[in-house]
């Protein structure tokens, strides 16, 4: 049998990312498997409610909560999280920080847009100076 390079399945205790709906960019857990298409999940250290979802909604991660037992309270996936420290993991990932950096991007004005522009016209500037009179 072939191993499979595919590491990310749906399980229990797989962290999962929010693609739509009012909790969209956020993180939570699957706690319990309905069926082929929904999960129950819960995220009580980022507020998201314990609620069904569908899978075609949820983006798997790479994180998994170790022990976590099937159709566990919030209570008892709210001890694993802080004992994983499963949010600060999150926030330090590059994908967390990409994601970070695009939100920050999209709410620029035009104002700060222009400045960046300028910014980055007087960096390439010395950086090209600096070129020249390095193979001169």
């Amino acid at each position: 049998m072939a191993d499979s390079n595919f590491t990310r399945f749906v399980e229990v205790g797989r962290v999962v990312l929010l693609k739509k709906g009012p909790s969209s960019g956020k993180i939570a857990v699957i706690v319990e498997i309905i069926d082929h298409n929904r999960a129950i999940i819960d995220g009580p250290t980022t507020s998201v409610p314990r609620q069904s979802y569908p899978f075609k909604h949820l983006t798997l991660t790479n994180f998994k909560l170790t022990g976590l037992p099937r159709a566990a309270g919030s209570g008892v996936v709210k001890k694993l999280v802080e004992k994983e420290a499963l949010v600060e993991k999150w926030n330090k990932s590059a994908w967390a920080q990409k994601r970070e950096a695009s939100e920050k991007r999209r709410s620029l004005s035009d104002f700060d847009r222009f400045k960046i522009l300028v910014l980055k016209k007087q960096r390439r500037d010395r950086v090209r100076k600096a070129l020249s009179k390095a193979s001169a």
